[in-house]
């Protein structure tokens, strides 16, 4: 508790060392809500065999609901506070093992058929503005309508996710209007520092210029691989982020790029260690568990292609050497699509959307689950490897002011990174509602 206390407590004290030119308060209290309802289908696939840890062949169905409350407040000029409770419950597909990138961005590994609660988010923003021209932020999920200067900088500390901050992608980021699948949500291959639900506690700061942003946050990690439990000792045990961020034009049309680089400090086991310490047995990576790091790195760009089409795509990389420890098992992430609004047939709030994944897992790891080792997500009790291929396309209709209803469809390759399986077909149908 004592860094969350800290990190609120540099946010709130920052805000009496504002300069002049500071955040401009247009609505000091906001509120917004959400509820995302999620069923999928998933047909029988061929599969010669299946490990502990694999997708099952039969037919199945799941699904999800969240709901979320966003509160927020600027009590002070530059200084705003936000609070989420989130509510959820869900089933998944195979206890949510035996693939890459799931089928469903909305499910958590902490969701079960009883509905929870807990507190999301928590978290201070203050803002200096340094120049240039205000310009007027619209009222929006923790974001009260207020204007910021183009040239900035903003310290954000609390509960958050770290996606909040980092890879805002405009085109392929939230599960609950746009793609689904798990590798739509973020680089595949980033292992980003959050518990078992996706969020954490932590501090990012923030350089925000008309030509570039510069941002840096270091956050908690679990204690355990995939757990819900936070390590507070975040000098030893932590995710660090940092993000490069350059807009450009394609002629007329407004585009990003934005490259991303992280190191987590984390107790995980490595593969190579797992396998010598294995013998004649099956490797186990949890134990051989000591201090390891992680680096990875991601590149991106999203571009208007006109006034109604977007189009993204995202490379990531990991060292694979340890055992994924907060996100899935993906080492190499390529991720690209498109999003086309309806106003062309006279359906301004409808969107199709299409895009594509390709997965894949470092030497390492492929020799771990070959020789019969389980991950958190993948074990097959053997591997004929190839790289897990997905493709997804949705269609999303307003159905009311607020509310839209999607039907898409998934085609995974190689589920699991395994040749011998698969292929697999997800159907899903979403109802959201926002307010």
């Amino acid at each position: 508790m004592m860094m969350c206390r800290a990190t609120l407590a540099i946010a709130l004290a920052a805000s009496f060392f504002s300069s002049p030119g500071i955040a401009q308060s247009e609505a000091p209290f906001d509120f917004h809500a959400q509820a995302t309802y999620v069923r999928q289908y998933k047909p029988s696939f061929a599969s010669p065999y299946q490990g502990l840890h694999s997708l099952g062949p039969e037919r199945a169905w799941a699904y999800t609901f969240t709901s979320t409350l966003y509160f927020g407040i600027q009590p002070l000029e530059g200084l705003e506070l936000y609070w989420n409770p989130e509510f959820t419950q869900g089933v998944s597909f195979s206890n949510l093992q035996g693939l890459g990138g799931f089928s469903n961005g909305e499910q958590q590994r902490t969701a079960g058929p009883e509905l929870r609660g807990y507190r999301a988010r928590l978290f201070a923003r203050k803002t200096w503005n340094l120049g240039g021209e205000l310009e007027t932020q619209r009222s929006e999920a923790n974001q009260v309508k207020t204007s910021y200067a183009t040239e900035r900088i903003v310290l954000t500390a609390g509960n958050v996710s770290v996606l909040d901050v980092f890879d805002a992608m405009d085109f392929s980021h939230d599960p609950r209007t746009q793609f689904l699948n798990w590798a739509s949500l973020t680089y595949g291959a980033w292992d980003f520092p959050a518990d078992a639900r996706g969020y954490t506690w932590g501090a990012a700061l923030e350089y925000i210029h008309p030509r570039y942003q510069l941002r840096a946050g270091r956050f908690l990690v679990p204690v355990e691989s995939n757990g819900l439990r936070l390590d507070w000792a975040a000098g030893s045990r932590y995710g660090d982020v940092a993000e490069v961020e350059v807009p450009y034009k394609l002629g007329a049309r407004a585009g990003v790029v934005r490259l991303l680089g992280f190191r987590n400090e984390v107790n995980a086991g490595s593969y190579s260690d797992a396998l010598a310490a294995a013998g004649a047995g099956a490797p186990d990576v949890a134990a051989v568990r000591r201090a390891q790091s992680k680096r990875g790195l991601g590149v991106s760009t999203q571009l208007e292609l006109t006034k109604d089409v977007g189009a993204y795509v995202r490379a990531g990389w990991n060292d694979g050497k340890t055992e994924s420890f907060m996100f899935t098992e993906i080492d190499r992430s390529f991720a690209a699509g498109t999003l086309l609004k309806g106003r062309s047939w006279n359906r301004p709030e409808d969107t199709i959307g299409f895009a594509s994944y390709v997965n894949g897992l470092s030497s390492a790891h492929r020799n771990y689950l070959a020789a019969g080792g389980l991950g958190f997500f993948l074990g097959d009790g053997r591997l004929n490897y190839a790289s897990e291929r997905i493709v997804e396309a949705f269609y999303s209709a307003s159905v009311a002011k607020g509310t839209a209803l999607s039907a898409g469809c998934q085609r995974i390759w190689n589920p699991g990174y395994n040749r011998d399986r698969g292929p697999v077909d997800v159907l899903s149908a979403r109802l959201h509602w926002e307010f």
